[in-house]
């Protein structure tokens, strides 16, 4: 297959992922479209090109981990979890229901996939941190991918994360932030302007890495992380031809 074939197949993916994405909140009837859609393109990319996983085997040990730091948006996460085959597909339309796997907040006890609970904004990137960490200390090639909110990045936490990172060279350690320019109320510029936040993380010693926006695999013997930027708006155009 080639690159524009990979390509459009990743286009094609992500919009039956938006398209499930808005199905299984209708029916809860409750959740997060906004930062769900503005994160599908995201994790198409990451679930069906990039990481390294194994749906048979959700706790395989060499597995590239993901941390969802901005935890409401869970029900893209799910849905890219089923349709990789970690949980039967109908089991989205459970979303929010009691005794249900996929609740409000991803949860590792009960849903297949699930690497950390999260929805406390801020604390994610720790964990990713701490993951990181552990595969460096034990010689291990796993990457942790971590996603943020530009809204998120408020929390102080996250520059703690930040800069223990840097502090150990976790170059295994990525960092997206999808900056859709909303929070819970507002917008980020109204409710508190995140201001240049490549030039916040490259004072803290990271990497910025733009290439096709998202990602690329890091250059042998690099040993600074990196932060890479999805500049897409929340709640992406949801058209018919989609």
């Amino acid at each position: 297959m080639s690159n524009r074939e990979k390509a459009l197949h990743l286009e094609q993916t992500a919009r039956t992922v938006r398209k499930n994405v808005l199905a299984m909140i209708h029916t809860a009837k409750s959740g997060h479209p906004g930062g769900s859609l503005s994160a599908a393109d995201i994790m198409t990319a990451l679930y069906f090109s990039e990481m390294n996983v194994q749906p048979e085997d959700p706790h395989w040990d060499e597995r590239d981990r993901f941390v969802l730091s901005k935890g409401h948006c869970c029900p893209v996460l799910y849905t890219c979890l089923a349709m990789r085959g970690f949980f039967p597909m109908e089991t989205l339309g459970t979303l929010r229901q009691e005794g249900s796997i996929l609740q409000g907040h991803p949860d590792m006890k009960k849903c297949p996939g699930i690497d950390i609970s999260t929805g406390s904004l801020g604390q994610g990137l720790s964990v990713a941190v701490g993951m990181a960490l552990r595969a460096k200390r034990d010689h291990m090639a796993y990457r942790v991918f971590a996603l943020l909110g530009d809204g998120e990045c408020d929390e102080g936490q996250i520059w703690e994360a930040t800069q223990t990172a840097s502090k150990y060279a976790l170059d295994n350690l990525i960092i997206i932030v999808d900056q859709n320019g909303l929070q819970n109320d507002n917008t980020c510029e109204i409710v508190m302007p995140t201001l240049d936040l490549a030039q916040k993380f490259e004072a803290f010693g990271w990497q910025r890495n733009e290439r096709w926006r998202l990602w690329r695999r890091g250059s042998a013997g690099c040993s600074v992380p990196e932060t890479r930027w999805a500049c897409i708006y929340t709640g992406r155009a949801y058209t018919h031809r989609d």
